[in-house]
């Protein structure tokens, strides 16, 4: 059967594939930008294509840093931040939405309050930390700070909230404990809103500029934003062929992560209620 669409779903398609187009345009251009000759990419007025498409800028970027090792030190680091941040928020928000002890509600009431703290304020102490336990220049320096994750948290507290209670009671009458309870009956239940969170917070780890520039300064722990930037600054200006490659090269595992969980990544939107946000 022909499925026909009223006039509010042909306004949504319009409207969706205008957004789609906006949306693409920057990356488009970042595309065109690094296969230009670098003189081209100063040309007034702009141009989409230059004189001649040339790989020249991903030769110079792959030629001049160690792409490889950043590339495993930024899969290294997402990896750990993601694992970490996925089972200790996942224990925080149990914890909060099925016990009840002294002081919870000011205990939560803290943790949710550092949604609202932008990041860029916790940048000196931290980094003040981070020498005093000699941890700079190292991968521990450049993940713990990551861990931390109060909006994870949040999300997770909302589901474990919805959980129907009388499955776990009816395992604590078969002699069952609390961690048994949460490692094998909530966590399985959990899947979607898990994984939704995991991937969230790889993607979120992967391109985190900021800390890793100011905690690694040896190479050999830098990740791939970092490496990169370093890569393209140079004496002699700004080169827009070097920084559009460089981000090319930056979010392409970012596309392959997408392209392989996008059913995960939609299905924890809608578990987490993201969507309505």
């Amino acid at each position: 059967m022909k499925r026909r669409f009223g006039p509010g779903q042909v306004v949504l398609l319009v409207v969706t594939a205008a957004l789609a187009v906006v949306w693409l345009l920057p990356m488009a251009w970042a595309v065109a930008t690094s296969l230009k000759p670098e003189a081209d990419t100063v040309d007034i007025p702009a141009s989409w294509v230059g004189e001649e498409v040339t790989l020249e800028a991903y030769r110079l970027v792959l030629g001049t840093g160690d792409i490889l090792t950043w590339a495993v030190n930024s899969t290294v680091v997402a990896v750990i931040v993601t694992a970490m941040v996925v089972l200790f928020s996942a224990m925080a928000a149990y914890g909060f939405a099925r016990t009840q002890f002294r002081g919870q509600r000011a205990l939560l009431a803290v943790v949710l309050a550092g949604i609202f703290v932008p990041p860029q304020v916790l940048i000196a102490p931290l980094f003040v930390q981070m020498v005093a336990l000699g941890l700079v220049d190292t991968w521990w320096g450049v993940i713990l700070p990551q861990v931390a994750a109060p909006v994870m948290v949040y999300i997770l507290y909302k589901f474990f909230q919805g959980v129907p209670p009388e499955l776990e009671q009816a395992a604590f009458v078969d002699g069952a404990g609390r961690w048994r309870v949460f490692f094998q009956i909530v966590l399985p239940l959990s899947r979607p809103v898990l994984a939704a969170v995991a991937i969230f917070t790889f993607i979120t780890t992967w391109n985190n500029f900021l800390w890793p520039f100011l905690v690694s300064t040896d190479p050999n722990t830098m990740t791939l934003p970092v490496g990169l930037a370093n890569v393209v600054q140079g004496t002699f200006g700004v080169r827009y062929a070097q920084i559009m490659a460089s981000v090319v090269l930056a979010g392409l595992p970012l596309l392959v992560v997408f392209v392989l969980f996008q059913r995960q990544i939609v299905r924890g939107v809608a578990h987490t209620g993201l969507a309505g946000q």
